[in-house]
């Protein structure tokens, strides 16, 4: 199981840094034309706004320097934090985009979909807690 947290962490790292990146350092890019090879998503959802794309980077690099800790000090409590924290987000964000799917095409909507249900997952793996240290803690 810790290498299924340990890998959940990497890819949430990879995604936080990602996102994050593009859209607190290239706003307008990101919102021109995220997530590139898979079409545009955040245009079509309404006006441009810089604040709310650097804010929404801004959460994703901190959720990201998060994960980046959880992969340095590998502690079970840091997983499971850092599990609640994207599972959060991780679906919020994907109820959101589920329900304002009109806008986009079906391939679109099923990319974001997919991507968004990887995201979620990622956090999820998370919140698994690993069957030797719920055993140690037993025997203490």
């Amino acid at each position: 199981m810790r290498r299924l947290h340990t890998f959940a962490l990497a890819f949430s790292t990879v995604l936080g840094l990602f996102v994050g990146g593009w859209a607190y350092f290239s706003a307008r890019s990101f919102y021109d034309s995220f997530p590139g090879v898979l079409g545009s998503w955040v245009s079509v959802d309404g006006p441009y706004n810089e604040h709310l794309i650097r804010d929404v980077g801004a959460m994703y690099l901190a959720l990201a320097a998060a994960s980046i800790g959880g992969l340095i000090w590998r502690h079970p409590i840091a997983f499971r934090v850092l599990g609640i924290a994207w599972t959060v987000f991780g679906a919020l964000h994907f109820a959101y985009h589920a329900l304002h799917l009109e806008h986009m095409s079906m391939d679109a909507a099923i990319g974001e979909m997919v991507a968004l249900g990887v995201s979620l997952l990622l956090g999820i793996l998370l919140l698994i807690p690993d069957r030797r240290e719920a055993a140690r803690r037993q025997v203490r």
